[in-house]
């Protein structure tokens, strides 16, 4: 058995849900506090024993590069101002195996996935995507990894959303529950209008794949929104091959939309040593203030009312 050593990371969309932000600025290094969100899944990557990783990215994606490259004027500025833990935030994004290719085109997730075909070769990888940071005490990287070294069969991480909320993902159709949390697999469906969906089980964004996705990838048809589906060539897969789905029970903070963004940068800001004492009570005054508007608006509501 081969060991799972390597780690493809897509970052090659235009970030259109943030413009115009990322309009020159590449979304996977929009902040969560003062961390980049790309930073948090190369960090999830290595505490799972991730050795490789390729980041495949696109036109407007070189802040990305530069980020886990080294600084040597930075570096020396810092030393010279004996500013230590600055210098160690700064140098512990640069020792790292990384590489970096293009994806001319953005035909779809799994045509990304696709362009890291030369770079995985014949050996089980994992795919990570940027949109999603998980939580949990044994990393969901780490969990996959794990369960391959049982079954040495594709893995995909999932778990339950509402149930009208299954069209903006892929999901699965459990066929039977092999152990706590991982499930057989019947079919994977991409998107599904709601009536219309096998269950609420939804494919999140961490995959572990064996390499023969790769000849399904290059021979897949487009799907939803005529782009190459990674979930559609995973079902493909599945038909020639055993496909697991392993329930995710931690936390998975959706960095995708806006209201995500915010809300997960809020959540990290609480457990931040510099900030999160000044958040707390920033937020509980806020709080009070709105509820105060609030209180006002109402009875200024009722006396327009009565007269």
């Amino acid at each position: 058995m081969k060991k799972v050593r390597k780690a493809v990371i897509p970052a090659a969309g235009l970030g259109t849900r943030f413009l115009p932000a990322t309009k020159a600025l590449a979304k996977e290094m929009l902040p969560i506090v003062d961390k980049p969100t790309i930073q948090f899944i190369v960090e999830e990557a290595i505490n799972s024993g991730i050795e490789d990783i390729l980041i495949v990215t696109g036109k407007g994606k070189r802040p990305i590069e530069d980020h886990f490259d080294s600084n040597p004027e930075l570096e020396a500025n810092l030393r010279e101002k004996n500013k230590t833990e600055l210098l160690k935030l700064v140098e512990e994004t640069t020792d790292i195996n990384l590489h970096f290719i293009r994806q001319s085109h953005p035909k779809g997730l799994g045509h990304a996935v696709l362009q890291a075909k030369a770079f995985v070769g014949d050996e089980p990888f994992v795919v990570m995507l940027g949109d999603d940071i998980m939580e949990d005490k044994i990393p969901l990287t780490r969990q996959l990894i794990q369960d391959y070294e049982k079954t040495y069969a594709s893995t995909i991480a999932v778990m339950k959303v509402p149930q009208k909320e299954t069209s903006k993902y892929g999901i699965i159709a459990p066929e039977r529950l092999i152990e706590k949390g991982l499930y057989n697999v019947l079919r994977f469906v991409e998107k599904p209008k709601p009536e219309e969906a096998p269950s609420d089980l939804a494919i999140i964004g961490r995959y572990l794949l064996t390499p023969q996705i790769f000849e399904i990838l290059e021979n897949q048809i487009p799907g939803a929104g005529g782009e190459i589906q990674l979930t559609d060539a995973i079902d493909t897969l599945n038909k020639i091959q055993r496909v697991f789905a392993r329930k995710f029970c931690g936390v998975r903070y959706d960095v995708g939309d806006k209201f995500g963004f915010l809300s997960t940068n809020i959540q990290y800001g609480l457990t931040h040593p510099e900030i999160k004492d000044n958040l707390r009570k920033y937020i509980i005054e806020l709080g009070k203030e709105l509820e105060k508007k609030d209180s006002q608006n109402q009875v200024g509501e009722v006396t327009k009312q009565t007269k």
